[in-house]
């Protein structure tokens, strides 16, 4: 399916979510009820007219493509072989991770000691991989879903652990725009249950940070990490207090 019918397919199902129907588009398009369905089943729509539609429902073009893109079938995790791929190329893995927040070609080889030759090289070993789509201009598509996760303790979390988590944690978390809590506390199962439910929500919420975000140019958005972390745990200080059995 062309990417333009599937736009066309997404907004119709945005009509549908809302309710509306091609007899709520007359006055808003300007067209008889017969010229609507026409042009929903030719998909010729201008551009001007998309943008009716969209102002219509409330919604923009970005957040109708994103839409469209949510609906896809796209790849929720990596292979361990891909992985490996990555953890082997660090210059590879820093391009990579870069399209996977949406930065431009261009804000990539311009921030980082990357050539325009080994960026397009690379953009094509993704494609290969499935993780994009190459576009003309240097131009690209993401084909992971919102729910894209690296593989546990695979390559790629066994990298961070060995080379990022000292590099991470080596702050004093003091400055206004970073944060450290770190509590210790005795909790039943119920609870512990309960917290983890809502670090799972903060993480979808972050996501969705992220992609109200991408529309900003690189320089009024900055990179952020967040660590959530839940487990278990007493400190070996405590644990070798503890009386034997």
């Amino acid at each position: 399916m062309r990417e333009t019918d599937r736009l066309i397919e997404t907004l119709k199902g945005e009509l549908k979510r809302q309710g509306k129907t091609y007899a709520d588009l007359t006055q808003v398009l300007d067209l008889s009820h017969a010229s609507v369905k026409r042009l929903f089943a030719e998909k010729n729509f201008t551009l001007e007219r998309l943008e009716k539609l969209c102002n219509f429902l409330g919604t923009d073009l970005a957040d109708l493509v994103r839409a469209m893109e949510k609906n896809e079938e796209k790849i929720d995790q990596l292979t361990i072989e891909q992985e490996k791929e990555f953890v082997d190329d660090t210059r590879f893995l820093c391009f990579a991770h870069a399209l996977l927040q949406r930065w431009s070609f261009d804000e990539i080889i311009e921030t980082y000691a990357i050539s325009e030759h080994e960026g397009i090289q690379m953009m094509a070993r993704l494609d290969r991989m499935k993780l994009i789509e190459m576009l003309p201009g240097n131009r690209y598509k993401l084909l992971i879903s919102s729910n894209f996760s690296w593989i546990k303790s695979g390559p790629i979390q066994n990298f961070f652990e060995r080379q990022l988590q000292s590099d991470y944690f080596d702050c004093k978390f003091n400055k206004p725009d970073q944060l450290r809590v770190f509590l210790s506390s005795t909790l039943s199962a119920s609870s512990v249950e309960a917290i983890m439910n809502k670090l799972n929500k903060l993480a979808l919420e972050v996501n969705d940070y992220h992609l109200q975000d991408e529309k900003l140019s690189l320089e009024k958005r900055q990179g952020v990490s967040m660590v959530l972390a839940i487990r278990p745990w007493e400190t070996k200080v405590f644990t070798a207090l503890r009386r034997g059995d």
